[in-house]
């Protein structure tokens, strides 16, 4: 029997297409909301047995809107369509994502049974307490070997990054993290090395790093 889903996405157009599509492929969706209000009262309300989440949700975490919803419920599934296959880029821990979760790289989704899939096996999976799960399927072999690069680095190294590319300089990184210059410039230049991000004359270190960072973020940079 399918899931009864509860749909929590602030874009009305990505909203209209993903329900249509997820009805075309009998998904039982009983609510749509485009905040965590309105997501909280259809919760309390309609009693779904899962909720899908879009990460762009903008202004607020869905990490934290579904840690919210599990706290309402303990047994709720959760599915996250996210666009970055790490959430320390995007701030976010991935300590903080409840047990059970499946977050789904949107970009993998090329047959949608994958996301139906993921719905209907995310209810059992809260209630088993399983360890989250990273559904990816459709990565290319080099896309698989930026993962296994990008696991390699440490919470501070993620975080000067995402503060790089945010274009803080290394003195208001210094300040943010209560650390010297000269630290953030040898997490900066240990990042590089961990990602094989090559010295080159014609383009800065930091630019380059920017780039990869956006990249993995599945978003354009210009």
């Amino acid at each position: 029997m399918n899931e009864r889903v509860l749909v929590i996405v602030d874009d009305a157009f990505v909203m209209s297409t993903l329900v249509a599509t997820l009805r075309l492929h009998d998904i039982d969706v009983i609510g749509e909301a485009k905040s965590e209000s309105m997501g909280l009262n259809l919760l309390r309300r309609l009693q779904p047995d899962v909720i899908l989440l879009d990460m762009n949700l903008a202004g607020i975490s869905s990490v934290k809107i579904a840690v919210n919803m599990r706290k309402e419920n303990h047994n709720i599934g959760i599915v996250i369509l996210n666009t970055c296959p790490d959430l320390r880029f995007i701030g976010e821990s991935n300590e903080d994502v409840p047990a059970g979760t499946k977050i789904l790289i949107k970009k993998s989704i090329v047959d949608f049974t994958v996301l139906c899939t993921a719905i209907n096996e995310s209810k059992a999976a809260a209630i088993e307490k399983h360890k989250v799960a990273w559904i990816n399927g459709n990565a290319s072999f080099q896309e698989k070997g930026v993962l296994a690069l990008m696991a390699h680095l440490t919470d501070t190294q993620a975080e000067v990054l995402r503060l790089v590319a945010d274009g803080m300089t290394n003195a208001q990184i210094g300040r943010t993290r209560y650390v010297s210059e000269k630290s953030v410039e040898q997490v900066i230049s240990r990042v590089a090395q961990e990602l094989h991000v090559q010295p080159d004359a014609n383009m800065n270190m930091r630019v380059q790093l920017v780039g990869e960072y956006y990249r993995w973020l599945g978003a354009p940079h210009h």
